[in-house]
């Protein structure tokens, strides 16, 4: 589901809008032919496996790297102009080791232009919202890498930016401080900043975005709302899991209204029923509930994995999408 590329008068009004930008190192793309609009207020993740060619974007929408070809806006002009209304926060994370966490983020923020004037209890509400209250006069060396990563975040947001541009903001933090961060992301959201979430841990993303590019080998794949992508990717099928399971079962289920097929699970204890194109899954599940009692049954949703190995498939062929997946369980075990 691509987006048609943006005219001038609509991406004046994007937070970021990018036209047929390129990018290459050598021989090899980075970045092909991209658009891209990411309209003001948005939730937004740019997703794909290591080398997609995300980090780079970034960098370009940032003013950091400079395209080959290609248009870029950037809050209706360029990031160095808007550079104060601008949070980042890199993948290769970095902090002056030997200052104290308070005054490391108020030299951030001064330089960002927050105003001297209550900045050291700004400062304070900060560190309390991600669970930090604590720490202000401590050196950032005496912290956790988890306490770190979050006091990086901090100097991302601590000048309240209206864009906040996240590249990898997950990695290498551990399930506790994932939800921390995961939480404060949505409230800054629910403020009214434009977010852009670069990474390739979907389903951090699909549970905090409201918008999905997907992107591999330097070119848009997809690019959609969340509903849109449930929509179209729509698995059509039902989990059932029955109290008990006899040998008539899997023939009664498989005369249900639409069912195309029944497929048992690995354990033999529930079966994923596919129906026909077009048929209507409340019927089916009406027809599950009168065969009597069942531990669950389950709408099917498809996930922002399985999508992004089905558009690579349509767009790269079989062989592309095999890399894909490979890529990314690589990338999610990392």
């Amino acid at each position: 589901m691509q987006s048609p590329r943006p005219s001038a008068a609509t991406a004046s009004a994007a937070a970021i809008s990018l036209r047929g930008v390129e990018k290459r190192f050598g021989d090899r793309w980075a970045v092909r032919d991209l658009d891209l609009e990411i309209p003001r207020g948005s939730l937004c993740g740019v997703l794909g496996p290591n080398g997609a060619g995300k980090s780079t974007t970034i960098r370009m929408v940032l003013s950091i790297l400079y395209p080959d070809a290609g248009e870029i806006r950037v809050l209706g002009a360029d990031a160095l102009s808007a550079k104060a209304r601008i949070g980042y926060l890199p993948e290769e994370r970095g902090l002056y080791r030997t200052m104290r966490v308070g005054e490391y983020l108020g030299y951030i923020a001064r330089l960002k232009g927050a105003p001297r004037h209550g900045l050291a209890s700004r400062i304070q509400h900060w560190l309390g919202r991600i669970d930090l209250a604590d720490v202000y006069k401590r050196r950032c060396q005496e912290l956790s890498k988890g306490m770190q990563q979050k006091v990086q975040f901090l100097a991302a947001v601590i000048h309240e930016p209206e864009l906040l541009i996240l590249d990898e903001p997950f990695s290498g933090l551990d399930p506790v401080n994932a939800v921390v961060l995961d939480r404060l992301v949505s409230e800054l959201h629910a403020e009214g900043r434009t977010i852009l979430l670069c990474t390739h841990v979907m389903h951090q993303a699909e549970k905090i975005c409201d918008r999905v590019v997907l992107i591999h080998r330097g070119a848009k794949r997809l690019d959609a709302t969340l509903p849109e992508i449930r929509q179209r990717f729509d698995p059509r099928s039902v989990r059932y899991e029955p109290l008990a399971i006899d040998g008539e079962l899997r023939a009664r289920l498989a005369r249900l209204s639409g069912v195309a097929a029944v497929t048992p699970s690995r354990t033999g204890a529930a079966f994923e029923l596919t129906l026909e194109q077009g048929r209507d899954r409340q019927v089916l599940l009406r027809e599950l509930l009168e065969l009597g009692p069942a531990r669950a049954i389950e709408l099917s949703r498809v996930t922002l994995e399985e999508v992004f190995v089905r558009v690579v498939r349509e767009s790269e062929g079989a062989d592309a999408a095999s890399q894909a997946k490979e890529e990314l369980e690589r990338a999610q075990g990392s």
